[in-house]
């Protein structure tokens, strides 16, 4: 590789990695503990997600939204077919493609997703089981990509992709309930009723403990280098389940459970210590 391809495939990693910090603590941490080439590649996949999350929820005009998801949609499919972009995520993320061979399926499950954002909408319970895997259950399985891409899996791979898969959905089950009141009021989107009652919401508790009981013994397999940073994730997210249990239905439609940094700095560093457990 020549010293201005060097140059530029480095300030693009340098782009994406900015776009995390901008956007999530949780996830800027915890990335933060992943081996460096792993790390590289999930700020990449974590930067062209986030771009498209912020087409439908509002960064882009409502009126633009659509032309602008399919533009980018079609940008990010094909992005690992060319070794040059100008733009720094897309050619960052078009290194990871390649590298860790992500599944065009899965970014056509997760744009599909995405698209059924565009309009105000109220999920039937097939719907929000089809929403839930495209926007989190196949971005599990391209972090399973990533992590073996150097590695070769000690158990079989679908026992991990599963694992994969229900910590994807536990999370994003997480995040409805914490932007319960967000979602419902400004862009109107109703993944879970807006005035759940409690029983309701003792069943969603109960449903997300359950994707977490099954995705928890796989954390085990992953290689070293994902390992910490994936439970110090899963650690921050059951504690964020600790905090919206003890919420009542109305204080969800107010309040964002959320952790304090110092509660996460403790986590990380349980996750150091005790990485596969």
């Amino acid at each position: 590789m020549n010293a201005p391809q060097s140059h530029y495939d480095s300030m693009t990693q340098h782009a994406t990695t900015q776009v995390i910090a901008s956007y999530s603590t949780s996830f800027g941490l915890s990335t933060a503990l992943l081996s460096r080439t792993i790390r590289n590649d999930i700020r990449n996949l974590y930067a062209v997600v986030r771009i498209a999350d912020e087409i439908v929820d509002g960064a882009a005009g409502p009126d633009e939204a659509p032309a602008l998801l399919d533009e980018y949609e079609d940008e990010v499919r094909t992005a690992a077919k060319k070794r040059f972009h100008t733009d720094p995520v897309l050619h960052a993320f078009g290194m990871t493609a390649r590298h860790c061979h992500l599944e065009d399926e899965h970014l056509q499950a997760f744009f599909n997703s995405m698209r059924a954002d565009l309009a105000p909408r109220q999920f039937t319970a097939d719907e929000l089981a089809q929403y839930i895997y495209g926007s989190a259950e196949v971005i599990g399985l391209m972090c399973v990509a990533i992590f073996f891409a150097d590695h070769k899996p000690p158990v079989a791979r679908d026992v991990v992709e599963e694992g994969a898969r229900h910590l994807g959905a536990g999370f994003q089950k997480v995040n409805f309930l914490r932007d319960l009141g967000d979602d419902s009021a400004r862009l109107q989107r109703s993944y879970y009723p807006r005035h759940l009652t409690v029983a309701q919401k003792a069943t969603i508790i109960a449903d997300i403990r359950h994707d977490f009981a099954v995705a928890e013994p796989t954390i085990a397999y992953l290689p070293r280098g994902a390992r910490v940073g994936v439970r110090a994730a899963y650690g921050i997210y059951q504690r964020l389940t600790d905090e919206l249990e003890a919420m009542t239905p109305e204080e969800l439609l107010t309040k964002r459970a959320s952790v304090s940094a110092r509660e996460k700095a403790l986590i990380a560093g349980r996750a150091l210590v005790f990485p596969a457990k």
